[in-house]
C-alpha cells in the first residue's frame, strides 16, 4: 500500500487531503513539516502531502520555503473544503463550554461563531490535536474545533457544526514525493527563481511568458535567508516542461535570473 506522510494528528485536513488524493493509503502523522520531507527521503514514506495555501488566510511560508531547502518533487495538487466542527466529550453542553483549543487558523476562521460563546480561546498546533488533547484529558468544559471526522476517531461528541465564518474556505494541498509524475492532458509547473536586484530585473523574468502567452497561476515573492530585504520569487504556470513552448521560456529565464530551481511539472487540479 502506498506510504504517505503528513504533518498533524490522524483525522486533520492534512489527512483528509492524503485520503482524497489516494485512497487507500498506508498514512504517517508527522508533528512537524520538515519531518514530512525527511520520511520521504529516507524512503519511510512514498509520498507526502502538504498544505500550501489556504483561501482566506493566504499561502503557508514554512511550506514554501521547506520546497527551496528540499530536493523533492510536486506530484500533484488538490483543493480540500476546511468545514469545521465543535466538539467536547460526550455529556457536555454547548452552554457548558469555558475553553476551546484549536489551530491559529481555525479560530480565526470561526471567529464570527466564537464571538456567541463566553470562552477562552486556546490557539495549539493542530485542529486534529486539540480533539485529542480534550479525548485523551478527559477535559470537562472544554472545546475543540476540528473536522467531523474526528468524533468518531476519538469518541467526542460533536456540539455543532459548519461554524466557519466564511462558508467557502479551501485549503490547497501539494503531493511532493522522489518520483515524477506522467505527462497529464492538462499540466501545470512550479519553480522558484531570485533575480539580481536592479530596475526592470523581475519584469524581463515576467516577460519570457508574456510573450509566450503563457498563464501565470501565481506570483509571490518570499524573503531570502541569506541577505536581509532580498526576495525569491515562487510561480505557478499552466504547462508542463516537456511541451516546446514551456521548455524555451525556462531556458530564456535562466539567462535572466541568479537562481533557478524547478520544482515539479504535474497534472493540475481540475475542481
Amino acid at each position: 500500500m502506498t506510504r504517505v506522510a503528513f504533518q498533524g494528528e490522524r483525522g486533520s485536513f492534512s489527512e483528509d487531503a492524503v485520503m482524497k488524493f489516494f485512497a487507500p493509503a498506508d498514512t504517517l502523522p508527522c508533528r512537524y513539516l520538515p519531518q514530512v520531507f525527511e520520511a520521504i527521503l529516507s524512503d519511510e514514506a512514498d509520498f507526502g502531502v502538504i498544505p500550501v495555501e489556504n483561501s482566506q488566510a493566504g499561502s503557508i511560508n514554512e511550506s514554501y520555503d521547506l520546497l527551496l531547502k528540499y530536493e523533492l518533487n510536486i506530484f500533484g495538487e488538490l483543493d480540500l473544503r476546511v468545514s469545521h466542527c465543535l466538539l467536547a466529550l460526550p455529556g457536555d453542553t454547548l452552554e457548558g463550554i469555558k475553553r476551546v483549543y484549536s489551530h491559529p487558523q481555525a479560530l480565526a476562521q470561526c471567529e464570527e461563531f466564537l464571538k456567541g460563546l463566553n470562552v477562552e480561546l486556546v490557539p495549539i498546533y493542530d485542529t486534529a490535536g486539540s480533539a485529542k488533547m480534550i479525548y485523551v484529558g478527559k477535559l470537562k468544559n472544554c472545546a475543540a474545533i476540528a473536522s467531523k471526522g474526528v468524533s468518531q476517531l476519538y469518541h467526542i461528541t460533536i456540539l455543532t457544526q459548519n461554524i466557519e465564518t466564511n462558508p467557502n474556505i479551501y485549503t490547497k494541498f501539494f503531493v511532493i514525493s522522489q518520483q515524477k509524475p506522467k505527462y497529464a492532458p492538462r499540466n501545470k509547473t512550479s519553480l522558484i527563481f531570485a533575480t539580481n536586484n536592479i530596475p526592470g530585473a523581475l519584469y524581463a523574468c515576467l516577460g519570457v511568458f508574456a510573450t509566450r502567452g503563457i498563464n501565470l497561476a501565481k506570483l509571490e515573492s518570499r524573503p531570502t535567508k541569506d541577505k536581509p530585504w532580498e526576495y525569491i520569487f515562487y510561480v505557478d504556470f499552466e504547462g508542463h516542461i516537456e511541451d516546446e513552448v514551456s521548455r524555451q521560456a525556462i531556458e530564456e529565464l535562466g539567462d535572466k535570473t541568479t537562481f533557478l530551481k524547478l520544482i515539479g511539472s504535474y497534472p493540475s487540479f481540475v475542481q
